[in-house]
């Protein structure tokens, strides 16, 4: 009985970790800039096809590369997102603050935006990408240097690079070239397979084991945090994004320059993404809906723990975690099992004892919590809880 609650316990943990790692971006998007990225799956998911296509490269060059490939996907799989998380900050986001509807709206299209490029991209798209940023881009840059620029020719620029990219993309897709039109990934699940050193797991005892994965995940989400948490407290620029976040008005007066903040705190957020799905890669296959099956969860331990608060979303993504396995495996069913008089909490257990009904007693205890604390376990106080 007890080895089973401890590895109840762990297992709980484990999912406590990935749920933490995934809402850790989250909360620094949501928390910390007011705004609700649906997108914010999508971007973990290109942290996951990023660790895949690692993989893939490192299994062509052979030798010690497929076993050190998940180092190298880790890096690759924070730029990617934290790119993308930029570029959606600088064209979308940055012309929708304080305006929370619109942003949900505006991160819901680029959510499925993201979900049909993956499913659709090949080389014929990608061509045509590189097409209209060299056009668009470039005309842009020497259209500045001629001082000429003004919202009418950019707006011109942009229609005329876009039909121009997108008609040769058409046509290259209808060459007849199986290189050019084949999807890279298209909508199927694609398999990433850890490294040897990860496989398998640590045995206590005749029954207990802990998987190398899942502590890999445990400790790269430790080291998230006291990263996160040192560039938040022990930076300048950690110190700029508190001031905005308290006094946004204020700190653009001190000389902070409050727009590259913002830009910085997505990015910042998308990485962490990024980071995330390359970790889950290791639980499972990665496809186009791999972020829709996180983003409720990592929304709900942002809110349960606190807005803004980190200590709150770790402490809310462990209760969550070990509160979803004990229920869903059946744990707490198994141990109560023993006495008698707890029978009716034992049929309640044993009634929610799969993965989606513990959901649903998890969802039901949130309600129940947000009734007494709407705030969440760790409330903003002062000035930042009045804004």
């Amino acid at each position: 009985m007890i080895e089973g609650l401890i590895g109840g316990l762990f297992n709980g943990i484990s999912i406590g970790a990935v749920l933490l790692i995934v809402a850790l971006g989250l909360a620094i998007v949501f928390g910390l800039m007011g705004v609700i990225n649906l997108a914010h799956g999508e971007l973990m998911m290109l942290g996951a096809y990023t660790t895949y296509v690692v993989q893939n490269g490192a299994n062509l060059i052979g030798g010690v590369a497929p076993e050190i490939y998940i180092l190298v996907a880790l890096p690759l799989a924070f730029v990617v997102a934290a790119l993308t998380g930029l570029a959606l900050e600088r064209w979308v986001i940055r012309y929708l603050y304080g305006r929370p509807l619109e942003t949900l709206l505006a991160t819901w299209g680029v959510s499925l935006i993201l979900k049909q490029f993956v499913r659709s991209v090949n080389w014929a798209m990608v061509i045509g990408l590189v097409v209209f940023a060299l056009l668009f881009f470039g005309g842009r840059w020497l259209i500045q240097k001629q001082r000429v620029l003004s919202p009418t020719i950019a707006t011109v620029m942009g229609v005329l690079s876009g039909a121009i990219a997108l008609v040769a993309g058409l046509i290259m897709n209808q060459s007849g070239s199986t290189a050019l039109s084949r999807a890279w990934f298209s909508a199927r699940n694609v398999d990433v397979t850890a490294p040897s050193w990860l496989r398998g797991g640590l045995s206590l005892g005749t029954t207990l084991q802990f998987p190398y994965a899942r502590l890999f995940i445990i400790v790269l989400t430790v080291l998230c945090l006291v990263g996160v948490y040192w560039f938040l407290q022990g930076s300048s620029w950690g110190l700029r994004i508190r001031s905005v976040t308290q006094n946004r008005t204020m700190s653009a007066c001190m000389g902070i320059p409050t727009e590259r903040v913002d830009a910085l705190t997505f990015a910042l957020g998308s990485g962490l993404a990024g980071i995330a799905g390359c970790a889950v890669t290791l639980l499972g296959s990665v496809g186009p809906n791999l972020g829709s099956n996180y983003i409720v969860d990592a929304f709900m331990v942002v809110v349960v723990g606190g807005v803004g608060k980190l200590v709150g979303s770790i402490v809310a993504a462990m209760v969550i975690g070990i509160i979803t396995y004990l229920v869903g495996s059946g744990t707490l069913a198994l141990l109560l099992a023993p006495y008698p008089a707890m029978s009716p909490v034992m049929d309640l257990f044993t009634f929610f004892a799969t993965t989606s009904m513990a959901k649903v007693m998890v969802f039901a205890l949130i309600i129940a919590f947000l009734q007494v604390r709407p705030a969440g376990m760790f409330p903003q106080k002062g000035r930042t809880a009045e804004v």
